[in-house]
């Protein structure tokens, strides 16, 4: 049996001549195996940044940093966390949804926020001022004959006569006149033809003139009605000559004295009527 030779102490090399295996580096086992478990552990991270690259739109900046594993892992390597999923919101789903406005906090301390002010309610369309309109236009007048209820007044070459009115529009509107305020006093009458004349006497006959502005034809063109005899109708006298009214005597207008008898009465009573024209 072959004797054991006896091993020199390792710690002692040099006394026996033995020296150490240096043909293996001492801790290469534990280098091979952090380094594999280094390389294990980047190949799960990009593994798991890949899938979730694939499952989500967002940009790649939204991967966890890296963190230092604790004690337990060897060597202090860094390893990467994957993103969490406990939120369960859908990746992508806060693109289009504008970001809040920032609160703008009321001011602190004695001045109190302004109240907001009431409308002043509108009055109702019946308490609103009316706008001026335009005043109608006054119908026209008429004057038609007591004796003769089917001739009026109508202007014929400049005079004014007592005819019978036919159909005709151009009759009808000269026999039409415009009653207004006496020219020369108002509580009496006036009366304008179609083209803006007037009616007023002249040399005691009624004829058609136009206003010269002078107060000789504010007069001659001013008559003041006076009961007649007859219900309903009126006598028209003159105001520069008191007593004498306005007659028809052969079916033309004329201004005469007035005289007691029926036939004057009659022939000086006029109903103003509705105009024709």
């Amino acid at each position: 049996m072959a004797e054991e030779k006896s091993r020199p102490p390792q710690d002692r090399p040099w006394e026996s001549g033995w020296a150490p295996d240096t043909t293996r580096a001492p801790g290469t086992r534990r280098l091979w195996l952090a380094g594999a478990l280094a390389l294990a552990t980047i190949t799960a991270c990009v593994t798991a940044i890949t899938v979730t690259e694939n499952g989500s739109d967002e940009p790649a900046h939204r991967a966890a940093e890296p963190t230092t594993l604790g004690s337990s892992a060897p060597g202090g390597l860094i390893s990467f966390a994957t993103p969490s999923e406990s939120s369960g919101a859908t990746p992508g789903a806060h693109r289009g949804t504008p970001s809040p406005a920032p609160a703008t906090s009321a001011p602190t301390g004695s001045a109190s926020a302004p109240k907001p002010q009431r409308k002043t309610p509108r009055p109702p369309e019946s308490t609103s001022p009316a706008k001026p309109s335009k005043r109608p236009a006054t119908p026209g007048t008429s004057i038609r004959s007591v004796s003769h209820p089917d001739r009026h007044w109508r202007v014929s070459d400049g005079s004014v006569r007592l005819d019978p009115i036919g159909p005709g529009a151009r009759q009808r509107q000269a026999a039409t006149f415009r009653r207004v305020p006496g020219l020369a006093a108002p509580s009496c009458s006036s009366f304008a033809t179609a083209d803006g004349r007037y009616l007023r006497h002249r040399g005691f006959v009624l004829v058609e003139d136009a206003d010269d502005g002078s107060p000789l034809f504010r007069q001659d063109a001013t008559f003041c009605p006076r009961p007649a005899a007859s219900s309903g109708a009126v006598m028209l006298e003159s105001v520069n000559f008191p007593g004498r009214f306005l007659r028809h005597r052969d079916f033309r207008l004329r201004l005469d004295p007035y005289e007691h008898s029926a036939l004057y009465r009659a022939d000086s009573a006029f109903r103003l009527v509705a105009g024709l024209g």
